[in-house]
């Protein structure tokens, strides 16, 4: 989430409970410093909105206002895309069906899972396609996802959205303040650098490949010449805490791994990496082996100095 998105979140908070800004604000920070730090500025603000009486279920939230947990939730969107619908079997082995889509507004976009059948069968029907606006009610956010229930509400609406974001927002964020699922942007070292490791993918659909004998075969292309793909483990270090970084083949590149058949090379190139400042953006997962969360990078920057002083006077102005 932005920090202008965390304003107006604490701005509605103060709106409809009366209380200032710069107490709500107090609170918050309160609230932190009671736990330590271990939960977020947002999360922060929700608890103390639930504490104060305040509910957001008959507010309209922009996307990048969204916070994981967040129940009974009503958004505006439009349709960016649509998966497929998938069919599977219930535990009870019943046949059911879900479909994934996209939305944007103008402050972020978002992903929304439809379980319920009646909203799956909108999609079906052609109902709801791409460009349409859509509006929800009584969605529940599970991780960064909007998931509809039998109890939730999605209806074609008039309103037209004309500015959307249709790039994936990452949220600056300080690794010890971490959810998973967040997509997150952080300013890190480089502080450990692992061996890579290599696997084939399809040259076509890029899904990883199985050899069998000297043929390497895609379930989808069959018998393929593969793709020789690298993927690189980093601990990222910020100031606040560290994380395992795991990392594929373009953001690798972007960090200057770039030749991975000369093996002297390829340790130098990993060795430069210690002690490099970045900012890497990717999704927050849990690692089930480690029982840690991990940062799967998506794309790597260079440190932008100009930006991060102007982002510093603004902060103390």
């Amino acid at each position: 989430m932005t920090s202008g998105n965390y304003e107006r979140i604490v701005e509605k908070i103060s709106n409809i409970s009366g209380i200032k800004k710069e107490e709500i604000e107090e609170k918050i920070k309160e609230k932190r410093s009671k736990l330590s730090g271990l939960i977020s500025k947002e999360g922060a603000a929700q608890v103390i909105a639930s504490e104060l009486g305040v509910s957001f279920e008959d507010e309209i939230l922009k996307l990048g206002e969204l916070l994981p947990g967040m129940r009974n939730v009503k958004v505006l969107g439009k349709v960016l895309n649509i998966s497929p619908v998938r069919s599977f079997k219930t535990k009870r082995g019943d046949e059911s069906k879900v479909v994934n889509l996209w939305i944007a507004d103008d402050s972020s976009n978002v992903r929304v899972v439809l379980w319920d059948t009646n909203h799956v069968a909108l999609i079906e029907k052609g109902d709801i396609k791409d460009g349409t606006v859509i509006e929800i009610k009584n969605g529940s956010m599970r991780d960064n996802e909007i998931h509809l229930g039998n109890f939730s509400e999605i209806n074609v609406s008039k309103e037209t959205i004309e500015d959307i974001v249709t790039k994936k927002v990452f949220k600056e964020k300080e690794i010890v303040n971490f959810l998973k699922g967040e997509s997150v942007s952080v300013r890190a070292f480089v502080v450990q650098a692992f061996e890579p490791k290599f696997f084939n993918v399809c040259p076509e659909c890029k899904k990883k490949v199985e050899k069998e004998g000297d043929i390497f075969h895609c379930n989808t292309h069959g018998k393929v010449v593969p793709e020789k793909r690298a993927i690189l483990t980093l601990v990222l270090d910020d100031g606040t805490e560290s994380i395992r970084a795991v990392l594929f083949q373009e953001p690798l590149n972007k960090l200057g791994i770039t030749d991975f058949e000369d093996l002297e090379k390829l340790s130098k190139q990993k060795g430069d990496l210690l002690g490099k400042e970045m900012i890497f953006s990717g999704n927050i997962k849990l690692n089930n082996f480690f029982n840690n969360l991990e940062i799967i990078v998506e794309d790597v920057n260079e440190v932008d100095m100009e930006e991060t002083i102007n982002k510093l006077e603004k902060s103390n102005s």
